[in-house]
């Protein structure tokens, strides 16, 4: 309790932030949180699968984990000067000199040996280093969720956006072929005199932008399929996405939690307040490093010229000593280093405060792109339900001839331009709601 009574401090104490006393979007009323798996809400087996194996074989969460294991490591090196230090050696050689009767002889000497050393950590100068070396550990799994989070995070959006590029693609090819017909059926009737060449002419450059449009779009695929496969740490190839579409998802309803309990939800939030909680431990340390260090050391053993008698009490030698090093004069380099450590808190200080309202601000903007989006898309759902019916009745009076090709134009183009439309809004609710789960620290809590 003496040695205990000696550590110079800071103390760590949390911050005060002021905590979010309610969101601006969502009922405020559940205490529930996302799960775990909260992908499984989309009710896509194929996005399971594919997030399974980002868990298992992407680059990124190996390497988190990997420092992981390097922050254990460093956390185990720092805690080895709070114990004794032991070695142990065996020293054989041979010894010249002469006898009382003046003839030279040679004679062997064994030393067998144990010493022990060890630093009073009088002023909590070792014990500051151990807690910041485990404080950066902590924050290393921090880092490996939050590493993890972005990973599945990344793989959901990644593969929405292969399906939305799919389902335009497609839309873009059946208005193709719609165009292409109305085009056929219009130089039937310029053979007849009942359609004019400025008629096929604007069709055909119709055709000819519905077909330049697809191009750009298959390129957006494979860029994304691509990305998806280094999300995967896979091969491009072994990636298979020809499969499915975003009417095929479910939009899953997702629960907010209570504002208060938002920081204990975030593993970035938790990485920078372990950081924040090293460099505190660092300052301690800096502190501590202008006093003096307290070391004790022993050895003892056995020196014999035989080996047969060599464990005999008689030969037994020991030493013992105790130490005290105060530094004098270190050209500024403890002052700087005390001044470095107080300056890389206020550095984690501030970034911690960036990441809490950091944290807020992320679920409300959040909340509230899965609120318009959902929104939008309901209203986008509705004008590419009245393009297509506008559509068909200008196919029907044309072929009627009670309107003019131009009109039948318009009504095709608007058609393609909202089903191509909707695909795209349909990608934005969903990847809101990815990015809500993101924001939610995707079911993880601090434990």
């Amino acid at each position: 309790m003496s040695l205990a009574a000696c550590n110079l401090g800071p103390y760590y104490h949390r911050p005060e932030v002021p905590a979010l006393a309610a969101w601006r979007e969502g009922d405020n009323q559940s205490a529930a949180w996302p799960s775990a798996d909260w992908w499984r809400g989309f009710g896509s087996p194929r996005l399971d699968e594919l997030i399974d194996q980002a868990q298992k074989a992407n680059d990124d969460i190996a390497a988190a984990v990997a420092r992981v294991r390097q922050a254990d490591a460093q956390a185990r090196i720092a805690g080895a000067p709070l114990l004794p230090s032991l070695q142990a050696g065996f020293q054989a050689s041979e010894q010249r000199g002469s006898t009382s009767s003046g003839a030279v002889k040679t004679y062997p000497l064994y030393a067998p040996m144990l010493s022990a050393s060890y630093e009073l950590d009088f002023w909590g100068k070792n014990r500051a280093a151990l807690e910041a070396a485990k404080a950066n550990a902590a924050a290393s799994r921090f880092d490996r969720v939050t590493v993890e989070l972005t990973v599945m995070s990344g793989v959901a959006n990644t593969y929405f956006q292969a399906l939305e590029l799919r389902d335009r693609i497609g839309i873009a090819q059946k208005n193709l072929e719609a165009a292409q017909t109305i085009l056929d059926g219009l130089k039937l009737e310029q053979q007849v005199g009942t359609a004019t060449a400025l008629d096929v002419a604007q069709q055909a450059t119709t055709v000819a932008t519905v077909f330049a449009s697809i191009p750009p779009l298959q390129e957006q695929l494979r860029q994304s399929v691509d990305a998806l496969a280094i999300l995967l740490g896979s091969k491009p190839e072994a990636i298979d996405v020809t499969a499915g579409g975003l009417a095929d998802l479910s939009r899953p309803q997702v629960v907010e939690g209570l504002a208060s309990g938002l920081l204990a939800r975030r593993p970035d939030v938790a990485q920078a307040e372990a950081q924040l909680v090293a460099a505190n431990a660092n300052v301690a340390e800096a502190r501590a490093a202008f006093f003096p260090s307290i070391a004790l050391t022993a050895s003892g053993g056995y020196q014999s010229t035989a080996l047969s008698n060599l464990f005999n009490p008689s030969n037994a030698v020991f030493t013992l000593l105790g130490s005290a090093t105060q530094p004098l004069f270190e050209g500024g380099a403890l002052q700087g280093q005390s001044d470095l450590a107080k300056g890389q808190y206020a550095e984690q200080l501030a970034d911690y405060h960036k990441a809490v309202i950091s944290a807020f601000g992320n679920v409300e903007d959040a909340l509230t792109a899965v609120q318009q989006t959902a929104e939008q898309e309901q209203r986008q759902q509705q004008a590419a339900t009245a393009a297509k019916r506008a559509f068909e009745f200008a196919q029907a009076q044309m072929h009627a001839g009670t309107i003019n090709v131009l009109t039948l134009l318009n009504t095709e183009t608007a058609l393609f331009t909202a089903q191509d439309a909707l695909a795209q809004v349909q990608l934005a609710h969903l990847q809101a709601l990815v990015n809500l789960y993101n924001a939610l620290g995707g079911g993880w809590q601090q434990t």
